[in-house]
């Protein structure tokens, strides 16, 4: 089974519970006006990967990772790939000495993912589903806009997560990321974040030659 993938991260600690691994699917058939992830939109299929390849990297994490975050891209549209991936995951973190949450993004409506991927929703701990709306931004922590819900599915989904659905976002909502080739913004920046940590960057002789957010 194949996957297209637009990056992997370890550790991210702006979209889920503690330090997690991140998982960037690519392609989105959604296209929500003010992404800022745009670069994930085209279903490119030169990214494809094997489910396998993701798992093993997962595999390969160190031992305190605290959960998973996949998001994108839009993860529902390459629901058989997904479904395989988060199956693996589920073996995997089986044998870790510590509990480990699945947390996935949409932008699909909660009632759209109950009715055509309950199954996925089963082998979820939490879900953010919902478009982002730019202006019903910033939304509550880790999510875009105001619209997004936070919905724990299981009972380490409630545990963690059931204290979060109404927190404000807080001062830290993104950080940075490198794969050697490139920088990526990770999180849910509020408006205007982007443009300041542009200016702070054009100060010190740094710019963006591609910045997604505006392609």
């Amino acid at each position: 089974m194949r996957i297209r993938i637009n990056r992997v991260h370890h550790p991210v600690v702006v979209l889920g519970y503690g330090r997690r691994a991140g998982v960037w699917v690519q392609g989105c058939g959604i296209g929500c006006v003010g992404c800022v992830s745009r670069d994930t939109w085209a279903a490119d299929p030169a990214t494809e990967v094997e489910v396998d390849a993701v798992l093993a990297w997962v595999a390969g994490l160190p031992e305190e990772v605290d959960g998973v975050t996949i998001s994108g891209g839009e993860p529902f549209d390459q629901p058989e790939a997904l479904l395989a991936l988060l199956d693996g995951l589920h073996a995997w973190r089986a044998g870790r000495n510590r509990p480990i949450d699945l947390l996935a993004y949409s932008g699909r409506s909660l009632a759209a993912l109950r009715g055509r991927y309950a199954e996925h929703l089963t082998r979820l701990d939490a879900v953010i589903p919902g478009p982002f709306v730019a202006d019903q931004a910033p939304g509550l922590r880790w999510r875009g806009s105001a619209n997004q819900d936070l919905v724990p599915l299981t009972e380490l989904g409630h545990e963690r997560y059931d204290g979060e659905v109404d927190r404000p976002a807080g001062a830290t909502r993104i950080q940075l990321g490198t794969d050697g080739d490139r920088v990526y913004h990770i999180g849910v920046p509020a408006p205007g974040d982007l443009a300041a940590l542009e200016a702070a960057l054009a100060k010190r002789g740094l710019g963006y030659e591609e910045p997604s957010w505006r392609s």
